[in-house]
């Protein structure tokens, strides 16, 4: 497990773009820290530097993205109250009560989060609904998703809504290294990939 600093950088596939994220372990649990640059839908270049704070169960504490679409500027507060409750930019969110993990639409690193707190054995499955923000709206909403440990490094993934499923490979801190058609990995510090 990771016990200091752990890097990585993804290459966007479907759209120009880069990630870089890093994992920090604090006294209090793990924060995911980065930043996404890539071509927005609409076409507009886009800037998102993000951070998501979790406990030592990896469950969400908050979230904050700040940058920019095009001319538009981003600085979004979210978090997730002791009660259950989400809250963005101070306003609770309703019906979303009891997720657990927060989902950034435009990177690949909060997969991470998610697989570390569920801890899946090989041939198990697990439905992991998110709160997941979307950019475009800059709304908090919840997505249905589902995992399916394969092998120590391969996760089926699947997001119905999207109509969108692949197999994941996953490095050992959990960071996705392939997301088919999405994202691959181009660098990381040193940790070596998953089988």
């Amino acid at each position: 497990m990771a016990t200091e600093n752990s890097a990585i950088l993804w290459r966007r596939l479907d759209t120009p773009g880069h990630d870089a994220c890093r994992l920090i372990q604090r006294d209090d649990g793990w924060r995911l820290q980065g930043s996404a640059a890539f071509l927005h839908e609409d076409g507009s270049p886009a800037c998102a530097c993000y951070e998501v704070d979790c406990d030592r169960e990896w469950r969400t504490r908050r979230g904050r993205v700040r940058g920019s679409i095009g001319a538009r500027s981003l600085d979004l507060h979210i978090e997730r109250a002791d009660d259950g409750q989400w809250r963005l930019d101070g306003k609770a969110v309703d019906g979303m009560d009891g997720l657990l993990d927060l989902d950034l639409g435009f990177t690949p690193a909060t997969n991470l989060l998610q697989l570390r707190r569920i801890a899946l054995d090989t041939g198990q499955t697990a439905d992991v609904p998110v709160a997941w923000l979307d950019l475009p709206e800059r709304g908090l909403r919840t997505l249905q998703q589902r995992y399916e440990r394969r092998a120590r490094g391969a996760y089926w993934y699947e997001a119905p809504e999207y109509g969108y499923s692949a197999l994941l490979r996953v490095n050992v801190l959990g960071f996705v290294e392939d997301y088919p058609q999405l994202w691959r990995m181009e660098a990381r510090d040193g940790n070596p990939p998953a089988d």
